[in-house]
C-alpha cells in the first residue's frame, strides 16, 4: 500500500485551514456511547489520535477533508488511521522485523469482525493498532452503518503484498488495486453519505485511479523494494524488460508505455469523478473533488518531468494545491447540478 507522501513548506497555509477545522472538530468529538460500547472518553481520544496521525502522514487527505466537518470528517479520519496502520504493519519501518506478518494481517481480519460486531468485545488491540483509535473506528463504522466485507478485502490486498511481486497482466494488477484502494472509496461513501447505490462502483474507480497515480509515482523506490505494478505483459509488448526498467533507461519506447499508462490512469479518474453528483451533500462533494483534482495532479507532475519516475518523487507543491482549489470547488457544484 502507499500513502500519499508529505507536504513542503509551502503547505503551511492549508495546514493552518485544516487546523482550524481540527478545533472546531474536538469540541463534539464523542458522545456518549451506547450500553456495550466503547467509552466516550476513550472514543474521543481515538479520534484525536487520527487527526494526529492523518496530519503527520497524509496532509493532502487531512486538509480536503477540512470540507467535511463534524462527525464525517472525524469518521473519515479514523477510517485513514485504520488503513496507516495496516500499511505499517506490511511496509513500515519495523515491518522487515516481524516474520509472523501473515499471523499479524490474521489479527487484523479479526480485528475488524470486532470493531463491526454489534457488540463492543472487550478485546486485546494488535500492534501496530491503536486501542483508542480502534474505539473510534468502532463509533465510525456504528454511525455511519459501514460495511465490513471491504475492510477485509483491504487486508486481502495487503497480504498480496507477501507473496505477489510481479502482475502478469493488467486484470491482476487491478484487482490488487481495488483491494488496497478501491475499498477505501467503498468504506468512504457511506461516510460521506449517498443518494443512491450507483455512487458506490465510481467510489472505488477513484480509489484505483489514486493507486495507479501511486505506482507510476514510486516506480523507482518499488524497485528498491523487487516489487513491480506494471503489467508484465505490457511492458513486454513495450520492449521493456527488467534489466532496462532497472537501469532507469528513459527513452522513447518507456514514454509510449507511460502515456498508455497515464491515459489509463485519468480515464479511471473520469469515472469516479462519474459520482460525485450522487454524493449527498456539498461538502461531501468538495471533499471528493478536492482529492481527485489535487491527488490527479500529480500525472501532470510527472509528465513535467519528462514522464520519468526515476528523476525523483513527482510532487503537487503546497501553492498548486491552492491554486487548484477552485477546480475543485467547480467540479463539485457543477456535480451538484447533475445530481439535481
Amino acid at each position: 500500500m502507499k500513502g500519499a507522501g508529505t507536504f513542503a513548506a509551502a503547505d503551511v497555509d492549508l495546514v493552518a485551514t485544516a487546523r482550524a477545522a481540527d478545533a472546531a472538530d474536538a469540541a463534539d468529538a464523542g458522545a456518549a456511547p451506547a450500553a456495550g460500547e466503547p467509552s466516550a472518553a476513550r472514543v474521543r481520544e481515538g479520534y484525536r489520535r487520527a487527526r494526529v496521525l492523518t496530519r503527520s502522514h497524509a496532509r493532502t487527505f487531512h486538509f480536503a477533508s477540512w470540507a467535511l466537518g463534524g462527525p464525517r470528517r472525524r469518521a473519515a479520519l479514523a477510517l485513514y488511521a485504520f488503513c496507516r496502520r495496516l500499511d505499517d504493519l506490511v511496509d513500515g519501518p519495523d515491518a522487515a522485523a516481524h516474520d509472523d506478518l501473515p499471523a499479524r494481517l490474521a489479527r487484523a481480519h479479526a480485528l475488524v469482525s470486532a470493531a463491526c460486531a454489534r457488540r463492543w468485545p472487550d478485546a486485546v488491540v494488535p500492534a501496530p493498532f491503536d486501542a483508542d483509535e480502534t474505539a473510534a473506528l468502532r463509533d465510525a463504522v456504528r454511525r455511519f452503518a459501514i460495511p465490513e466485507a471491504p475492510f477485509h478485502d483491504l487486508i486481502a490486498g495487503c497480504e498480496m503484498d507477501l507473496t505477489v511481486r510481479r502482475y502478469a497482466d493488467f486484470a491482476a494488477l487491478d484487482l490488487y488495486c481495488y483491494r488496497v484502494a478501491g475499498t477505501v472509496g467503498l468504506l468512504m461513501t457511506p461516510i460521506l453519505g449517498y443518494t443512491d447505490a450507483a455512487a458506490l462502483a465510481p467510489a472505488a474507480d477513484l480509489g484505483r485511479a489514486m493507486q495507479l497515480t501511486n505506482i507510476l509515482r514510486d516506480v523507482a523506490e518499488d524497485l528498491d523494494r523487487d516489487r513491480i505494478y506494471l503489467p508484465q505483459d505490457e511492458l513486454a509488448a513495450a520492449g521493456i524488460d527488467e534489466a532496462r526498467l532497472r537501469a532507469g533507461a528513459v527513452d522513447e519506447r518507456w514514454r509510449r508505455f507511460m502515456h498508455a499508462q497515464v491515459a489509463r490512469a485519468r480515464a479511471c479518474y473520469r469515472r469516479g469523478a462519474a459520482g460525485i453528483p450522487l454524493l449527498a451533500t456539498f461538502r461531501s462533494r468538495l471533499t471528493v473533488a478536492l482529492m481527485a483534482t489535487v491527488y490527479g495532479d500529480i500525472l501532470r507532475a510527472l509528465e513535467r518531468q519528462d514522464l520519468d519516475p526515476f528523476a525523483g518523487r513527482a510532487r503537487v507543491s503546497g501553492r498548486r494545491k491552492l491554486a487548484l482549489l477552485p477546480t475543485a470547488v467547480r467540479l463539485a457544484r457543477r456535480s451538484a447540478t447533475a445530481g439535481r
